[in-house]
């Protein structure tokens, strides 16, 4: 870590610290619902039209899916310099507030498409918090305890999965879309209004004295190798994210509302890992060896758990174990995004750490964009164990690609 990374001179009360990592963590909660909102929505939206759906093949309702994301995705990087030129709040609540008003418009219609524009300016404010609510973290927090403050920050887009998991997929098969999408929209605009109340921009050391407006890209390749690590990781992590509850819906049977409660409770595992994984990461005094275990155990999950549900019919011992699987599974390919985003962060500098995170989220959801129609056609063609299987591959590939030995310390 560099000097300037040091702990910040400008001072707060602990409670105000902590509070304000609460509103960053409510803040990406409700930004990743309404980003994953849409993938709840493909039961209904694939289940045919004589049964009241919208009769869309997989790889179209996958398509749709991604809206919100790809919003998300084309934004980040003007969202991380909106946060290097006019602060952390700003961002946070502009953000949260044009997520809420593409959620709210996304409510009125019921044709699929439309809905999708209007869920891709969702997903342009929610970019927003991604770099804004991670630079908040990184700011207030000293290196001694940013591992374990980012993996409760990161705690927000598990939850926030969780949160549409258990209602999107449910409020949609009985009252319709519209209002299935007033969940992630009241989400938002609650956490604009707490981001108004309790954010303050952290400290930065002055530019010319500091000299931290230095392109960190330029100094060696450590930033490049931790962006494209994340991007083999974030594979596994959106296919179990997107296909997770469809898989428990069409080939085990269950109802839409006993996955999205099941899907909902493996956010909470992920969570869980997050903040472990964090913790970790400030007793080792490293991100990456934990990064890299990470991958590896990514890995041998995901091809225990394409085995299980190549296996699996809607009883029996094979199709427990798959379940068990996609709860792990959901869990560990979530545990190293706090692990790089503080790695980020840190090798950035408080001058392109917005920047950094941007590219950070972009590299992750260009890949997570492709994710829901690929694995649609994947799936159809070829089954949800063999998607899953290999889908091993990325994190496997991870495992030589995180630049353990390029890390210099958080100390």
């Amino acid at each position: 870590m560099t000097a300037t990374e040091a702990a910040p001179t400008r001072t707060v009360s602990g409670a105000r610290r902590w509070a304000m990592l609460a509103v960053s963590t409510g803040g990406q909660a409700a930004s990743a619902a309404m980003v994953v909102a849409p993938s709840f929505l493909i039961p209904e939206l694939h289940r045919p039209v004589a049964d009241g759906g919208y009769g869309m093949s997989l790889a179209e309702a996958g398509l749709v899916a991604s809206a919100a994301m790809t919003g998300m995705m084309v934004s980040l990087v003007a969202w991380g310099l909106v946060v290097d030129r006019r602060g952390e709040r700003f961002a946070l609540l502009g953000g949260l507030v044009i997520a809420a008003l593409g959620g709210a418009a996304a409510t009125l219609t019921g044709d699929p498409w439309p809905m999708a524009a209007a869920l891709a300016v969702g997903g342009v404010g929610a970019a927003a918090t991604n770099s804004a609510s991670g630079r908040v973290v990184v700011g207030w927090f000293p290196p001694e305890r940013r591992g374990l403050a980012m993996g409760i920050r990161q705690t927000g887009q598990p939850l926030g999965v969780g949160l549409s998991a258990g209602t999107v997929a449910v409020i949609a098969h009985h009252h319709g879309i519209g209002p299935a999408l007033l969940v992630p929209t009241l989400a938002t605009a609650l956490s604009a209004v707490l981001v108004a109340l309790v954010v303050l921009d952290p400290p930065r050391p002055p530019r010319v004295a500091t000299g931290t407006a230095t392109n960190p890209y330029r100094q060696d390749g450590f930033l490049a190798r931790v962006h494209g690590a994340s991007v083999l990781l974030v594979v596994p992590q959106f296919l179990v994210w997107t296909f997770g509850l469809t898989w428990l819906v069409t080939d085990l049977g269950w109802s839409p509302g006993v996955a999205g409660l099941v899907v909902a409770g493996t956010q909470v595992a992920g969570a869980a890992a997050r903040v472990a994984a964090g913790w970790v990461s400030d007793r080792v005094g490293g991100r990456m060896r934990p990064m890299r275990a990470v991958a590896v155990v990514a890995a041998a999950t995901m091809a225990l758990l394409g085995l299980a549900a190549a296996g699996a019919d809607s009883s029996g011992a094979v199709a427990a174990a798959a379940v068990v699987l996609l709860v792990v599974a959901s869990a560990v390919t979530v545990a190293d995004n706090g692990l790089a985003f503080t790695a980020v962060a840190e090798r950035a500098g408080p001058y392109w750490s917005g920047r950094a995170l941007g590219l950070q989220n972009t590299a992750q959801h260009v890949a997570a964009v492709a994710v829901p129609p690929l694995a649609g056609l994947a799936i159809t063609a070829s089954g949800y164990g063999t998607t899953f299987a290999l889908a091993a591959l990325f994190p496997l590939l991870a495992v030589a690609v995180v630049p353990v030995r390029g890390e210099r310390g958080v100390a």
